[in-house]
């Protein structure tokens, strides 16, 4: 536990360098693009991240769980280098189609178009899951946080040129393809000096030879890490075709200082899945213990944003988006769910049962996708909000009811009426 605890400062440390920085960029972006160039901007980077987020395995688990096997991290890493190129070609085919079509759906302006296309390989180019799986093997948070830190500096330098000699939509993706560049070569030469990496061992069969449901581990997984992406990224492009692009840009706005905890959950994931790994019998505990902790936080977090969020919001992003504080309240209750559960989901992940985690994500979200459109139609971007709070609700209830239903883990009678009731068999 003290080590899942060290490994968390580590990975919050780096969270609060890039909350430092954003109060560098955000500011500058939002007030120099202004709310219907903000909403471009958002667009743009959305766009970015979906094909990264769909393209992209998440390959560190399979560094986490193979590489802790005898044979070593090797052989792991090799079989995740090679998913990696195989992300690169898929997700270049997926950018060209979602940048072709985006003006039959997308408020985004023709002249943009080449600059989203752009972005998108940038972010492909800098898949960064393998270096940072290596390193969580090896448990050097350390050295991954200090490597993870160039990015918002970047970003941050990134804003202010652009602000002085590029104050266009251009200038700021601009910044924010230059750090995801040098953030990706950061961790692979920490990576590469930490842990040798063997171009002999890049093989997509070599892995699934040995361990005949690496298939399915793999899929499930990046389709539960396409779900992440979808549940934000997504519901912003959906939003914008929907709302228009000042809708998209008060939502990402909303999101971003809202769900600030969703990104302290996959905060915990990150930690706490290497430890599941390697300590199965303390595993349920383990989780216990974590979503209690988190709990307290979110309720606490949840009361700063309702308290504050109002003249945040307009401190950092300005008086257009003050219009957002409800939406960005509803977001920080759904990231306070996010933050009870992230222990739940690494707990099914470890366990081999990420089939079952993808699904608790997915048929709740394709439910808010679906009742997105009335939503907004009913409250605006308040209903967007509630897309996703309901979203992440019933997900976790799902991680809950399976663990128990799954896993036939015996809670303690005083946990006993506090439990949900365990599903007929």
């Amino acid at each position: 536990m003290q080590r899942i605890v060290r490994n968390m400062g580590w990975l919050l440390g780096g969270r609060g360098v890039n909350a430092a920085l954003s109060l560098v960029y955000i500011p500058l972006a939002t007030r120099t693009l202004g709310l219907d160039g903000f909403g471009y901007f958002a667009i743009i980077i959305a766009l970015g991240q979906i094909v990264t987020g769909i393209a992209n395995f998440q390959t560190w688990q399979f560094v986490v769980r193979w590489g802790a096997e005898g044979e070593g991290p090797a052989r792991a890493t090799g079989f995740a280098i090679a998913l990696d190129l195989l992300s690169l070609v898929t997700g270049a085919l997926l950018a060209a189609i979602l940048v072709a079509s985006a003006p039959l759906w997308l408020p985004l302006p023709a002249d943009l178009l080449w600059l989203a296309f752009g972005y998108c390989l940038v972010s492909l180019f800098a898949l960064r899951s393998t270096p940072t799986g290596l390193l969580r093997l090896r448990f050097q948070y350390g050295r991954a946080t200090a490597a993870e830190a160039t990015q918002p500096v970047v970003r941050a330098i990134g804003a202010v040129l652009a602000f002085l000699f590029m104050p266009t939509v251009t200038g700021f993706v601009l910044a924010f393809a230059a750090s995801e560049i040098v953030v990706a070569a950061a961790l692979w030469i920490v990576a590469a000096r930490s842990e040798r990496i063997e171009t002999s061992e890049i093989s997509l069969r070599r892995i699934p030879a040995a361990h005949p449901d690496a298939w399915r581990f793999v899929l499930s997984t990046n389709l539960s890490g396409s779900l992440l992406v979808a549940g934000k990224q997504v519901m912003i492009l959906l939003v914008g075709a929907i709302g228009g692009e000042a809708a998209a840009g008060g939502f990402r706005i909303a999101s971003q200082l809202g769900q600030a905890l969703v990104q302290l959950a996959q905060t915990i994931i990150k930690a706490v899945y290497p430890e599941l790994v390697h300590a199965k019998e303390d595993a349920v505990a383990i989780a216990r213990r974590i979503a209690n902790a988190a709990l307290i936080g979110g309720v606490l977090a949840v009361g700063v944003a309702l308290l504050f969020g109002r003249e945040a919001l307009v401190l950092i992003a300005g008086e257009e988006f003050r219009v957002v504080y409800w939406a960005m309240v509803i977001l920080a209750i759904g990231g306070a769910v996010e933050l009870v559960g992230a222990s739940l989901e690494s707990l099914l992940v470890s366990a081999g049962r990420a089939g079952t985690a993808f699904l608790c994500r997915a048929l709740p979200m394709g439910l808010a996708f679906a009742l997105l459109e009335t939503a907004m139609g009913w409250q605006g971007l308040k209903g967007a909000a509630l897309c996703v709070l309901g979203a992440s609700a019933l997900a976790v209830i799902g991680f809950w009811v399976s663990i128990l239903s799954r896993l036939d883990i015996r809670i303690r009678p005083e946990d006993a009426a506090k439990a949900p009731p365990r599903p007929v068999e």
